[in-house]
């Protein structure tokens, strides 16, 4: 059932499309653990945390790998790639979680819009995909809005750059997710998206058992919250299992600035999830720059 959803099979729906659609739902469930995450970021080290989620993670999608045929010969091919793309993943995810101990949600998300001009330099490096200058001036418009939200719309802030501790730890995470795209579709060797998945899935769990190793038995599972528990689960099954076949399923028919720009709505998405969970929306100034976000993504979406 999984690779008829990851594989696209809608009817009337052309690649690229399909490919749209995922990077749609993939900022749904991204908004998510911004939201959750900031509310236990404090409660267990991002390690251990994460460690839990990709075993969760890897388990729902080896299951469905299972299911659906298994893992080929041909799928366990130079297993290196599956390290690099894990080791990419792991790194983004701790540093989110370790950022949101002191940035907020919102703020969190507007440095997540700033990956697809990454991802378009590493685009261009790795596969040199062009990047026009449509899409540089939309990439522009997004990164200034992204911007305005990450220094609360106070333009003194901005001209002396004054950004907090938890921004940049979360943008060197970034980094890493805006190289992860590209490299996608260059380690790629035909596998089908449930496999190739599961193999990254699996080197994250390895690279984060070594990292995490002390973090892991330091923690005491029996007294986590409830809370954050479902933050676990949430991650483990919407914010890594299906947002990790999404992005690869996209990046294979879409250029990676192009899967990247749909990070332009988690902001909108994020203010949504914070009402929802009974949080304030933030002030009208800061919304600004939401809706810079957004026109950065329209504009991305008329680049053929």
């Amino acid at each position: 059932m999984a690779d008829r959803v990851a594989g696209g099979k809608v009817a009337g729906l052309t690649e690229p499309a399909k490919g749209h659609a995922a990077m749609l739902l993939f900022s749904l469930l991204v908004a998510g653990s911004f939201a959750l995450g900031a509310m236990v970021a404090r409660d267990i080290a991002p390690t251990a945390l994460n460690a839990v989620r990709f075993a969760i993670a890897a388990g729902v999608i080896g299951a469905l790998v299972m299911a659906t045929g298994g893992m080929s010969r041909k799928d366990w091919a130079a297993p290196w790639r599956y390290l690099i793309l894990g080791g990419l993943f792991a790194i983004y995810f701790v540093l989110m979680f370790e950022g949101l101990k002191t940035a907020r949600p919102v703020s969190a998300a507007a440095v997540f819009t700033l990956t697809p001009i990454i991802s378009g330099i590493a685009g261009w490096v790795l596969l040199r995909q062009i990047t026009t200058g449509w899409m540089a001036a939309a990439l522009t418009i997004g990164g200034t809005g992204a911007l305005w939200v990450i220094f609360r719309a106070d333009v003194t802030a901005l001209l002396s750059f004054e950004i907090g501790r938890g921004e940049v730890i979360y943008f060197i995470g970034c980094i890493a997710h805006a190289i992860y795209t590209p490299m996608i579709a260059k380690l790629h060797r035909g596998e089908r998206p449930l496999a190739f998945s599961f193999g990254t899935l699996l080197a994250c769990v390895l690279v984060l058992g070594i990292w995490g190793w002390s973090d892991l038995w330091a923690t005491d599972w029996s007294e986590l919250s409830p809370l954050v528990w479902f933050t676990i689960f949430y991650v483990a099954v919407f914010a890594s299992s299906v947002t990790t076949v999404l992005v690869q399923f996209a990046s294979l028919r879409l250029p990676s600035a192009k899967v990247m720009a749909y990070t332009y709505l988690t902001p909108s998405w994020v203010i949504l999830w914070q009402i929802g969970l009974g949080n304030s929306a933030p002030p009208w100034a800061v919304l600004g720059g939401v809706a810079l976000t957004v026109v950065a993504l329209l504009m991305l979406l008329k680049v053929r």
